[in-house]
């Protein structure tokens, strides 16, 4: 391959995508790496020198290897450490009944309903199990020092279990593995597809390769016992919180090992999912079967989506209620404007709202995060992570993404 030969690395990526298209879930799509070898200018930068000792590869060659993985089936253990800087959610225990619970109330929603409980990935070190098996067939297990939450999917049956509660969740899955809004009985806001294994990290990484990054491969390194090349992805834009993505990709057969998310800021990892364990293996079809325990109290699907319903408050705004959403900028800095989506006003005002209606332990966690901005479009508040940082401007109008500070500014007072 020539080193800058860009036109025939486009025609080699497109073949590879119309020539070998997959369907399974866990097989990264060949689309994915087509867009991103035909539009992110791909420099056949060689695996530098590290151990293991391994064959030179360029990147357009490493992406293509994961794009060909046939990786279906596999079993093993992953670590996930997630570091937004935020203040410690400790204080937002005693919300666990109340509104910010499945169900909004005490005694409502499911203890084992995956749209709550997978959400604790989103802060902290934890411990995930995991089993695939095609498609069809997948298992994920969050470990706890004395208790286990698992998320099951076999055939047209998906169960959720958290044994602290000795709850089961229960619903089915019509076969169709994106989603279809009101034709599948699993609620719309279930987050089936939350990545949680470095190949789904990487693969949404690889989709906001769009021309305005720089892809490498920056040497070598053992994965969980397997030897792996290190693809490095970076966003060529000032003003993106994302520093660097690595991804370790298995030598043999192309499959992720570990996705690391480094901040433009510094520090360590926003995000770190990585294997410490992997077998690739067919795992025992009795890994995926599962018979609520004895007393358990099974929720169905249906019956939360019931509860939530009638435990919603009327005047909650939906985005049916936004003046409307549009993207400003592209890339790594994309900036998402909506309107009408806050009233400005988190100081706990007294009416119905405002701040009145926000427990205390939310208002000061929301308080903590804030930081008070002017400029031409008026004042407002920034929240910030070391990832995703929102402006609420006084009048309600809301600019988020992936951006400093200074990124929110700039697109607020261009709006104007």
């Amino acid at each position: 391959m020539a080193p800058n030969d860009s036109a025939q690395t486009t025609e080699e990526a497109k073949d590879l995508a119309v020539g070998r298209r997959k369907a399974a879930r866990y097989v990264v799509p060949l689309a994915v790496a087509g867009v991103a070898a035909a539009t992110i200018g791909l420099v056949p930068a060689l695996a530098a020198s590290g151990d293991p000792d391994l064959p030179d590869i360029t990147a357009q060659e490493l992406i293509e290897k994961i794009a060909a993985s046939d990786t279906q089936q596999l079993s093993g253990t992953v670590k996930i450490t997630t570091d937004l800087g935020l203040p410690s959610l400790e204080g937002l225990a005693g919300l666990d009944g109340g509104s910010f619970a499945p169900g909004g109330g005490e005694g409502e929603g499911s203890a084992a309903s995956p749209d709550a409980k997978l959400m604790q990935l989103a802060s902290g070190t934890h411990t995930l199990r995991i089993a695939a098996d095609g498609p069809d067939r997948q298992k994920v297990s969050l470990l706890d020092d004395s208790a286990e939450y698992s998320l099951i999917h076999n055939g047209d049956e998906v169960w959720g279990y958290d044994s602290a509660t000795n709850e089961v969740y229960h619903g089915k899955d019509d076969g169709r593995h994106e989603r279809s809004g009101k034709d599948q009985e699993l609620p719309e806001d279930l987050p089936k597809e939350l990545p949680t294994t470095p190949k789904e990290f990487a693969q949404e990484a690889l989709k906001a390769a769009d021309g305005t990054t720089s892809v490498t491969v920056g040497g070598t390194a053992q994965v969980a016992g397997r030897d792996a090349y290190k693809l490095v992805i970076k966003p060529e834009q000032e003003g993106s919180t994302v520093g660097a993505i690595t991804v370790a990709v298995d030598a043999e057969n192309g499959t992720p090992l570990k996705f690391t998310l480094s901040p433009s800021s510094g520090g360590k990892a926003v995000l770190d999912a990585g294997f410490t364990k992997v077998d690739f293996a067919e795992p025992a079809a009795s890994t995926f079967d599962f018979t609520p325990p004895k007393g358990a109290k099974v929720t169905e699907a249906d019956e939360l989506e019931r509860q939530k319903e009638h435990t919603t408050p009327e005047e909650f705004a939906g985005p049916e209620d936004f003046g409307g959403l549009d993207v400003i900028g592209e890339g790594w800095t994309s900036i998402a404007r909506i309107e009408g989506a806050g009233d400005g006003d988190f100081g706990g005002a007294e009416d119905g709202a405002k701040g009145g209606d926000v427990p205390p332990e939310a208002q000061q966690f929301m308080d903590s995060l804030g930081d008070k901005v002017t400029g031409k479009f008026g004042s407002g508040t920034v929240f910030s992570t070391r990832l995703v940082n929102a402006l609420m401007t006084d009048d309600g109008t809301v600019y988020v993404g992936a951006v400093t500070k200074d990124a929110l500014v700039k697109a607020a007072n261009e709006a104007k």
